[in-house]
């Protein structure tokens, strides 16, 4: 990634912020409180017994020690806790328009996260690659949000490759309490796809089990067909291979694109499969709509629910 000066990187920031905050409050304003809910029942205090209370609630130790009845009192907890755990693998970096992977999963985690400051609600932010790059802990208001967005745009990653699996398992290492979290890839796997799919399915139902979980799937439409310009050195970015194409040839790019269609194929099925939302995004359209039917689509299951 080129070196850019601070000026550049505040104005950058500056203007995602605008962009996504307008479409915060003119596009998705009700829609995320309506979609997610809150952490659960957490304990208030304990008072004495009075007719009518559920005696279920009763609290038999304090009970004992004081003599006569008392009971626990509970509070709903409305406040949420977001984690945006993204790739920042070298693939990321690609892009063959005017927005890479990683400047579309910014935009979109810029809109999650002012939708989630707007409510009050806690951000955190995860970025990895082979590793775990960066963590900051789940915060509040602007100027943290700010700061996630600077990280997601400009941090430089130690490693080149993406190792999902590790990235699952140091959120269920850090997040003890139950969090929303947005996982956001282009889900570029190395080896055997399908092999590297199945190999997930256990940490991604730990994961969900615990914390609800969101798969966000960026891609590059010249990830999904070739252009027929001639022969091409294609380079993988995460791990250097170069490959040598004949673009002309028609049954390359029929072979290329159903190769792409497969795949996105058995990436549905594996979140699908395991009970996880998958929103699949490219860099060439706009992501709000394909954003608004996810919440309106949530929004259906958790009033049927």
């Amino acid at each position: 990634m080129p070196r850019v000066t601070i000026s550049e990187m505040l104005k950058k920031v500056r203007a995602i912020e605008i962009r996504t905050n307008r479409q915060v409050n003119e596009a998705l304003a009700g829609q995320y409180r309506s979609v997610f809910r809150g952490s659960g029942i957490d304990f208030d205090e304990v008072r004495e017994y009075v007719p009518g209370d559920d005696v279920r609630s009763i609290d038999w130790k304090v009970t004992a020690r004081n003599g006569r009845p008392f009971v626990k009192k509970y509070r709903e907890d409305r406040e949420l806790t977001i984690l945006l755990a993204i790739d920042v693998s070298a693939s990321g970096n690609f892009g063959s328009g005017d927005e890479s992977k990683r400047e579309r999963a910014a935009e979109l985690a810029s809109v999650i996260a002012f939708s989630a400051i707007k409510n009050r609600d806690n951000v955190g932010l995860l970025l990895f690659s082979d590793r775990a790059e960066l963590y900051i802990p789940p915060g509040k208001g602007r100027f943290h949000v700010l700061r996630v967005i600077r990280e997601i745009l400009f941090h430089e990653p130690q490693g080149r490759g993406t190792d999902i699996k590790l990235a699952l398992e140091n959120i269920r290492r850090t997040q003890k309490r139950r969090a929303v979290v947005f996982l956001i890839s282009d889900f570029c796997l190395t080896g055997d796809y399908t092999a590297e799919l199945e190999s997930l399915r256990v940490r991604l139902n730990s994961v969900n089990r615990r914390h609800d979980l969101v798969a966000v799937s960026v891609s590059d439409p010249r990830e999904t067909e070739l252009p027929s310009v001639g022969r091409l050195t294609l380079e993988d970015a995460e791990t250097g291979e170069l490959v040598e194409v004949d673009t002309t040839s028609v049954t390359i790019r029929k072979k290329f694109a159903e190769l792409s269609v497969r795949r996105a194929a058995e990436l549905r099925r594996a979140f699908n499969g395991n009970a996880i939302d998958l929103v699949e995004l490219t860099t060439d359209r706009p992501y709000l709509p394909v954003l608004r039917q996810f919440f309106r689509s949530r929004e259906k299951r958790v009033r049927g629910s």
